[in-house]
């Protein structure tokens, strides 16, 4: 592949930290894989051999020692690691590469799970030699019950407005619900160049763009842009339909920036440009296709900065930020690949009853009389006789004794849930112990230590 692939794998998870407290959210476990393969088979699937991974020092040790991450993904993982710092940011991740970056580039989260057809948001970004490509989808409404929340209101998400052209694929406008306290208007701008927009709403960024290397030359420059989605995709955005100065009038700012005392910013314009273009531009001159209707003027109105989007209308793509779209993920997770649903190296009751849709891990043993029923049961799980478990995820390591009932939870790693529990829409952190017998119902168990960490 020309484009230099680069995963997002350092953010904490500050959206889920009942279950991020103890693992790293790349390292949460989705369908019993690590949540950053997702990601990773994506790329390998579409020949990447190489993907710089930028994360922390305590997921680096995790991927060295999970046996998904040793044996599954064989493309050369070179991983950066930075400081483990709240105010880092992807855009301020990207500027730490600048260095490893040689060609244009294709960033991806590691939170995303999806199976698009990756050629879609490159062949535009090629296509139409574009600054930035980047996947929406629409956004989906989560029905199961999110364990430890009910009764509790439900924050109102911010809506984004998204401005297209009649392709549906240029993106012309963009802005967040919470920046629109005197309406939504349009710059005049955008609107003499394409004067038919059409403005959607409902969709999600799956943080996966297209960048061109210029971009990340630029934000090594600019050092006030801190992130990708938040900042710089905003940024490009409204860049397409601003007037660009003249080359010398940009040196000449530039020189007169380094001469003041400045903040760590020398050059405010991003200058798109390339060896092929006196190529491109002749071709462009001499070809009679265009890219909009309604004027005779010259293809992309002579801009040289251009932002297009695929929205994906159909088929999984979500990300995986919150509870409720980590209990979704793993729904989903055992219908993107054929694999076997129990491990080999299980131990499996004659006498238990599993349901089709559910997973069962290396190592583990699950004893006589017991009912597991779309749910995924981690690795080195022990699950003893008379227990019924519905709708849950359990991690790895967890212990559950004789008679217990668990419905529609989540059991972090290393958990003990004691004889007879009876545990309903509850989500037990990571190490704690049930004691025998309890009723729990619409609970989070988590530790004293970590209630303070919320």
């Amino acid at each position: 592949m020309e484009l230099q692939a680069v995963l997002m794998a350092a953010g904490g998870g500050s959206r889920m930290t009942d279950l991020t407290y103890n693992t790293p959210k790349a390292m949460l476990p989705v369908g019993n894989k690590p949540l950053m393969w997702y990601p990773l088979n994506l790329l390998e699937r579409v020949g990447f051999e190489e993907v710089i991974v930028i994360t922390t020092k305590e997921v680096h040790k995790m991927m060295s020692t999970d046996p998904k991450m040793k044996v599954d993904v064989k493309m050369k993982l070179d991983v950066v690691c930075i400081q483990e710092d709240g105010d880092m940011g992807t855009a301020d991740a990207l500027r730490h590469i600048q260095q490893k970056i040689k060609t244009d580039i294709l960033v991806v989260s590691c939170d995303l799970i999806t199976d698009v057809a990756l050629h879609e948001v490159v062949d535009l970004f090629r296509a139409h030699n574009a600054t930035l490509a980047m996947l929406m989808s629409k956004a989906h409404e989560f029905t199961e019950t999110v364990p430890g929340q009910k009764g509790k209101k439900k924050t109102a998400e911010q809506r984004d407005f998204v401005g297209v052209d009649q392709s549906g694929k240029r993106l012309l406008f963009m802005a967040n619900e919470a920046d629109l306290e005197d309406g939504l208007s349009i710059r005049k701008s955008i609107m003499r160049k394409h004067p038919r927009m059409h403005i959607k709403t409902g969709l999600v960024d799956a943080h996966l763009y297209c960048l061109k290397k210029a971009v990340v030359d630029f934000l090594a420059d600019n050092k006030f842009i801190s992130s990708i989605r938040g900042e710089l995709v905003p940024y490009l955005v409204r860049k397409q339909f601003s007037k660009t100065p003249n080359s010398q009038k940009i040196k000449d700012d530039a020189e007169d920036q380094n001469q003041k005392k400045n903040d760590g910013s020398t050059n405010h314009e991003l200058l798109i440009s390339s060896r092929d273009e006196p190529l491109l531009q002749l071709a462009q001159e001499r070809s009679c296709w265009n890219d909009h209707r309604g004027d005779m003027s010259e293809a992309y109105h002579g801009g040289k900065l251009r932002c297009y989007v695929h929205i994906m209308d159909e088929g999984p793509c979500y990300r995986v930020n919150t509870l409720a779209a980590y209990i979704e993920a793993n729904r989903l997770a055992p219908k993107l690949f054929e694999e076997p649903a129990v491990h080999p190296s299980a131990v499996i009751s004659e006498r238990c009853q599993m349901g089709s849709d559910s997973i069962i891990g290396a190592m583990c043993q699950v004893a006589d009389k017991t009912s597991i029923k779309r749910s995924t049961i981690g690795n080195s799980t022990t699950v003893k006789e008379k227990v019924k478990v519905t709708n849950s995820i359990v991690m790895h390591g967890v212990t559950i004794e004789e008679g217990c009932n668990i419905q529609g939870s989540v059991i972090c790693s290393n958990a003990v849930i004691g004889r007879g529990a009876d545990l309903k829409y509850c989500l037990v952190g990571n190490g704690q112990r049930i004691e025998q017998g309890a009723e729990r119902t619409n609970e989070v168990i988590v530790g004293t230590d970590q209630l303070m960490e919320i």
